[in-house]
């Protein structure tokens, strides 16, 4: 399955499911960014999006919730053993109160993944991060970045989009 997203503004993403009434699109805010996202077997309807394969997944997508991407930039080199390590934890965070989705998204062109949580709440993924669990997890990565990062990380995250908030 493939997973793709792009950027723009709230107006011309929410057109998008007029356009393509057969595809489910989730819409997430983050302070003025809004996000356009869809899984789908192949078709792809952004002109200036990103495409991503989904090697990994659990839980469903919902309408409401808060989104958290983790933004990997990953060497060539070190691809397989961060998929292998990923996979390996991915069911980790299936049992925390407000857990609702994962993924585990390759890039088709690039090499930064992202890893995505959906959570219930923004406090329900703040006591993931707090949690023992989050902790033994990431326990080794406050030294040392893995050699595979080919940059820094980075975090984005979203809320769905609300229309009743408007």
């Amino acid at each position: 399955m493939n997973a793709f997203m792009t950027n723009g503004t709230l107006d011309f993403l929410q057109k998008l499911n007029d356009k393509y009434p057969t595809i489910d699109f989730f819409l997430m805010n983050s302070g003025t960014s809004t996000l356009a996202y869809y899984e789908d077997h192949k078709k792809k309807v952004f002109s200036a999006g990103r495409a991503y394969e989904v090697l990994s997944q659990s839980g469903t997508l919902q309408e409401k919730g808060y989104v958290v991407m983790n933004n990997i930039p990953v060497t060539d080199d070190g691809k397989a053993m961060f998929e292998s390590k990923f996979k390996q934890r991915e069911k980790e965070v299936d049992g925390m109160p407000g857990f609702q989705a994962f993924r585990l998204l390759r890039p088709k062109k690039g090499n930064t993944y992202v890893v995505l949580t959906q959570w219930r709440t923004e406090g329900d993924f703040d006591n993931w991060k707090n949690s023992k669990k989050f902790k033994e997890t990431h326990k080794n990565q406050d030294t040392k970045p893995p050699a595979y990062f080919a940059d820094r990380p980075f975090v984005t995250s979203y809320h769905m989009f609300d229309p009743d908030k408007i």
